[in-house]
């Protein structure tokens, strides 16, 4: 090494000053990048260290996806996968059953269609049932009831929601499994109204519903896993936080470009609108 300070005229003294100033900017950095990594775990506690990399992009730290989870596994934070909750669908009933319309849809758009789902949470003391519609195009929540009670209503309740929260367009198509919340009378009437195709899951197919499923699977994993909810009302708080701030505006999906849905859909508006088209 001094043959090479020598070589090119610089003093061994300015070089190893310069080296230990090189280490300890380096050991600074990673603090800093570990900080972030920690504050990213505690806002989103059940990211994978995917989701995380792509966090730290959008937040300036061009970071490579092994160095992450190197450095997770170091301080602890990968998360750890529990159990699926099971989910119950009552088919067995008498009401009609509608063909499966979704089976290679592959929507090109906001409002062509619309997954449905139920599934229940534990309290301490009692079970709560969750109904959620989402955009399949956007993943976003577009409706969703909790209740004591996996009865019509609930459903209903439901899809209310996503019709006061979006345009129906021709041909928007509602697609569930066959429980008989979804081929109830009062559902099935409430879609025919505003024109909407019904379609509905093969029996025993649980694949035909997956985008749902997977929705209620990141629901139990980040937020009912991690908080044991003492009743009801605090339940109705924590999920309508999770669904309405974390998950639909903050919590990056890797299917839509690693953007939360809300950002993903406002990029969709803007890039249709005449304004982003100028003649």
């Amino acid at each position: 090494m001094a043959s090479l300070c020598d070589l090119v005229g610089l003093p061994r003294s300015s070089f190893y000053r310069q080296s230990v100033f090189k280490v300890l900017e380096d050991q600074e950095c990673e603090t800093e990048l570990r900080h972030q990594m920690q504050l990213i775990c505690l806002e989103m506690p059940g990211y994978s260290y995917r989701r995380i990399t792509a966090e730290l992009h959008r937040r300036g730290w061009p970071v490579n996806h092994k160095r992450v989870l190197r450095l997770m596994r170091q301080d602890n934070l990968l998360c750890l996968r529990r159990k699926a909750f099971v989910r119950t669908t009552d088919s067995e009933h008498g009401f009609r059953v509608y063909p499966n319309l979704a089976t290679n849809l592959m929507p090109s758009g906001l409002n062509q269609l619309w997954i449905s789902d139920i599934t229940y949470i534990r309290l301490q003391e009692e079970f709560v049932y969750l109904a959620i519609i989402l955009d399949r195009y956007s993943r976003r929540v577009i409706g969703w009831s909790l209740s004591r009670h996996i009865d019509m209503e609930l459903s209903l309740s439901a899809l209310r929601m996503a019709l006061s929260n979006r345009e129906v367009l021709p041909g928007l198509i509602h697609h569930s499994d066959r429980g008989v919340q979804y081929a109830s009378k009062a559902y099935i009437e409430l879609l025919e109204e505003h024109k909407i195709a019904i379609s509905m899951s093969r029996r025993g197919n649980p694949y035909d519903n997956a985008f749902a499923e997977s929705f209620m699977k990141t629901l139990k994993y980040e937020e009912v896993l991690l908080n044991e909810y003492g009743d009801y009302r605090e339940a109705q708080g924590n999920i309508a936080r999770f669904i309405e701030e974390v998950y639909n505006r903050k919590r990056l999906h890797s299917s839509i470009g690693y953007l939360p849905p809300v950002e993903f859909e406002a990029r969709v508006e803007h890039e249709i609108s005449p304004a982003s088209h100028p003649t």
